[in-house]
């Protein structure tokens, strides 16, 4: 085995966006283009000798590939040991949970997350730092930096890696030790929640359908609900991680998992319907006919996560991205507790989980997490669900109906306009921008706004400041609408409009979201242009 140098150049566009670099698989297929980023990560983090790293997937299409190429470069650049989860498979928070038991120097995980996968889909590789969450922004653009200075990778010649064993091997002089990648995310879930509970509960009767979308969650949740727990077998479906995920689009919202929503709408449904995503980091929660979203699901978890082990002793405070609903800031002010508001993206609440100014945090993209690991975790998510249901006894509605009497509601929707044209796109935002510091005091149909920014994050552990995170106009009653350009997305721009309104009213609290939002979605599309400026008379998606 014999370490090569290979001669290269740098390759245009390899910016990692909040959630790593992601791009078309076949992009990172093309000769050169993944190992360019992967030295580039080595470079940017100060080389690879003596260290230690985890390397794990969700399972997609080249993740089997990369792996092998991924442990090669390592080896060659010196590293002293890789932990590789079984098949490269790991789930994004198990891997962070992985990185943080061992003390590794960081970890390389494979996923593009919730979007689709397969040989025309997409693909993604995003490093995480040694306190297991993604490499923040003094990271990523050092990362940057070495993709555009570039001159050579260096790699081992060498057969592939047994994956597919337990145990420890060599790769030249690395080691490299695949571990059951469900084994210890299992166990950091026993000590956080009541798994006697929960077991009674299941025993008394109680049923859940956990759709794992053909991705990764499947076997934690098959080997944790079904049997450890006691749910019924097949309570998981669609649990075999698969390249193209079924041919689906695994992100969970009530589009892409149309089926466990039609299951749930049913009168025969399940007592919880959940769903995760790619990698495992996104939750979906639908009770007997009643659909929660992401941000009124961390509102709920926040009012009640004291009747969990993990969280006796109450919160420390609480986080959210800034397009989240501030349904989360109710329960703060109500129950005394400090709530951060960052921008999107989950390296953001790192700095405060490892500061102890936070334990709980989420995001309206169906992402919710702890203190426990430092990304967040769909999974862990449904077990704090399951817990409290069996520590009060109530349903889903039961649940959001009296939490909706003590704080109020929330009304909220995300509408996604996907593969716009990016200079369009950008010309809209662009021609917002510069209405906003004449917006405060104007009235647009029927609403006075009441304040008009770009949002911009001063980080009050470490100082940083994080410019351009989003457009925010606020009215009175509590209406607010959001308009962000995501970066997660591999064609095009896809805009993003959270649109939101307050409600104290309890004869208002079971209105459709889509109705009860019907205003301020006017003034939305009236504010900015939407239909104008993307051609497009209607959402590709609403959340």
């Amino acid at each position: 085995m014999t370490p090569t140098t290979v001669k290269t150049a740098p390759i245009p566009g390899q910016k990692p966006g909040t959630s790593g670099l992601r791009k078309k698989t076949r992009v990172f297929m093309e000769p050169h283009y993944l190992e360019n980023f992967i030295q580039s990560i080595w470079n940017a983090i100060g080389g690879l000798s003596g260290k230690t790293l985890v390397l794990g997937g969700d399972g997609r299409y080249f993740n089997d590939r990369a792996a092998q190429v991924i442990l090669r470069m390592a080896a060659a650049s010196g590293a002293a040991k890789v932990i590789v989860g079984q098949g490269a498979l790991l789930s994004t928070p198990a891997a962070s949970n992985l990185i943080r038991q061992r003390k590794t120097d960081g970890g390389i995980i494979m996923s593009a997350s919730h979007n689709p996968g397969g040989p025309d889909e997409d693909f993604g590789v995003k490093f995480n730092m040694p306190n297991g969450g993604p490499a923040p922004e003094d990271a990523t653009d050092r990362m940057v930096k070495a993709t555009q200075e570039i001159t050579e990778y260096h790699i081992l010649e060498a057969q592939d890696v047994d994956l597919s064993t337990l145990g420890v091997s060599t790769l030249g002089e690395m080691q490299v030790e695949v571990v059951d990648p469900v084994a210890d995310y299992a166990a950091l879930m026993e000590k956080l929640f009541d798994f006697n509970a929960i077991r009674a509960m299941f025993k008394a009767g109680f049923t859940v359908r956990f759709d794992a979308m053909h991705a990764i969650t499947g076997p934690y949740a098959t080997a944790i609900l079904e049997e450890t727990l006691g749910a019924a077998k097949g309570s998981v479906v669609n649990g075999v991680p698969s390249p193209d995920f079924g041919g689906g689009h695994p992100d969970p919202n009530p589009i892409w998992a149309k089926d466990l929503m039609d299951v749930m709408m049913a009168g025969s449904a399940p007592d919880l319907g959940a769903a995760s995503d790619g990698d495992g980091d996104r939750n979906m929660i639908v009770g007997r006919g009643c659909y929660v979203g992401p941000s009124d699901s961390l509102a709920v978890l926040a009012a009640n996560a004291h009747l969990t082990p993990a969280f006796s002793g109450g919160l420390k405070g609480v986080a959210r991205s800034m397009p989240t609903s501030r349904a989360l800031d109710r329960v703060a002010e109500k129950r005394g507790l400090d709530c951060y508001e960052t921008p999107t993206g989950w390296k953001f609440f790192g700095n405060l989980l490892d500061d102890g100014r936070i334990s709980l945090c989420g995001e309206e993209s169906a992402g919710t997490g702890s203190d426990h690991v430092r990304e967040k975790d769909g999974l862990w998510a449904v077990l704090l669900w399951l817990n409290i249901l069996a520590v009060t006894g109530k349903s889903v509605q039961q649940t959001m109906t009296d939490h909706w009497a003590e704080f109020g509601r929330n009304f909220y929707s995300r509408h996604d306009y996907e593969a716009v044209d990016t200079d369009r796109a950008n010309a809209m935002i662009e021609a917002l921008r510069a209405k906003l510091p004449k917006l405060p005091g104007t009235e647009i149909l029927g609403r006075t706004v009441e304040s008009a920014d770009e949002f911009a994050y001063d980080d009050p552990v470490d100082g940083s400041r994080s410019e351009g995170q989003g457009l925010r106009v606020s009215f009175n009653g509590g209406g607010r609408i959001v308009y962000r350009l995501s970066g997660t997305g591999t064609v095009g721009a896809t805009l993003r409009v959270y649109i939101e309104d307050a409600s104290d009213d309890p004869s208002t609290f079971l209105s459709e979201t889509q109705h009860a939002l019907s205003e301020m979605i006017s003034i939305a599309d009236h504010l900015a242009g939407i239909a104008e400026n993307t051609g497009r008379t209607a959402p590709d998606v609403r959340t």
